[in-house]
């Protein structure tokens, strides 16, 4: 009687793993942690750091689901399925592969089609042996091969093969995987009425978009030492990744934080034109003008004869830092997009 409990988190790409390898540098998105505690075999015992056994399981499993995965660019997550083992009598790693696909589905991952496994044995007495199905662990212990087939109705996704014989012929191979697909498809089966598609995201899932903005309005959107986007990040609590060719994605804790992230993005990328009517806060006074911020980290140049009508001596006698002034984009430089102002009168 093996059962196997499964968990799935979904996180941001920010989530996603790098891993530094000899010949190159990637990044991985799909993790299969296994768990096999003391008491799945009636023990009692401390949980320890994962070993051979774990980690070997765990990679096994995740190679079976991998496939079966959405791509990134239909599924942007990182993600994370944790398989506790809480009775074991036969194959947990299957067990495993079979709770990672229906907890997969039932977190909404819109997976390509349900995955299954099983464990097949051997015993073998000289010219003569008999293919076991779903092997027990005494199975396992007595028997010649432990031999683990998952899959699709399809076909096969991982396999791993441990032989206590001198080897294997053909016709062990050929019967073992066709007592394993009949196998295969009815655990598929049981597990189709129970869920056969993806459900919906549950509420607590980060929300994700993305849009594009305009390469050169990059630079506003991050902000002088990545100060707009700092801003955004405390405001709204969501993790947002700008692309080189400005798309931004954007993964917030809720429907309301993903609306005012967006929001704030096409504020501070918004197109300015000359004549556009805007309330900006005075920012600097210098003594021929001043800076007023016209958009988060975006300044224009108010000069002083734009101040008044009539001639201005001191311009600190009209406005003050912290001042909001209703002023009229003037002038916008081609090359430097240097915006000038001038105040419009009340």
């Amino acid at each position: 009687n093996t059962q196997s409990l499964g968990s799935v988190t979904l996180g941001s790409i920010d989530s996603q793993q790098l891993i530094d390898g000899l010949d190159i540098a990637f990044r991985k998105r799909f993790f299969l942690h296994y768990n096999f505690p003391p008491f799945s075999t009636g023990g009692v015992g401390f949980m320890k750091a994962p070993g051979r056994r774990e980690l070997g399981h765990g990679n096994l499993a995740e190679m079976a689901i991998e496939p079966i995965l959405p791509s990134e660019e239909e599924f942007p997550y990182t993600i994370r399925v944790v398989s506790d083992i809480l009775s074991s009598n036969g194959s947990s790693s299957m067990a495993s592969v079979c709770s990672a696909s229906l907890s997969l589905m039932s977190a909404g991952v819109p997976i390509k089609r349900a995955v299954a496994g099983v464990a097949m044995g051997l015993i073998k007495e000289e010219n003569d042996f008999g293919i076991l199905t779903d092997i027990t662990g005494f199975e396992d212990g007595m028997g010649d091969m432990d031999f683990k087939v998952a899959g699709t109705y399809r076909g096969i996704t991982a396999l791993q093969m441990d032989i206590k014989t001198d080897g294997i012929n053909r016709e062990i191979m050929v019967e073992s995987l066709g007592k394993a697909k009949i196998a295969r498809v009815h655990i598929l089966d049981v597990m189709n009425k129970v869920i056969s598609k993806a459900g919906d995201l549950s509420s607590s899932v980060p929300r994700y978009s993305s849009l594009f903005i305009d390469k050169e309005k990059i630079s506003l959107l991050i902000g002088p030492g990545g100060k707009n986007i700092k801003y955004i990040i405390e405001k709204t609590s969501s993790d947002i990744n700008v692309g080189s060719d400005g798309k931004v994605d954007i993964f917030s804790p809720s429907s309301s934080s993903l609306e005012e992230t967006i929001r704030l993005i096409n504020y501070l990328t918004k197109d300015i034109e000359v004549g556009n009517i805007m309330d900006a806060e005075v920012k600097k006074i210098i003594p021929s003008g001043a800076f007023l911020e016209i958009s988060k980290g975006r300044d224009g140049f108010l000069h002083i004869s734009e101040l008044s009508d009539k001639r201005v001596e001191r311009i600190q006698d009209h406005i003050e830092v912290g001042d909001v002034v209703r002023v009229e984009v003037a002038n916008i430089d081609p090359h430097t997009k240097k915006v000038k102002l001038k105040k419009v009168s009340e």
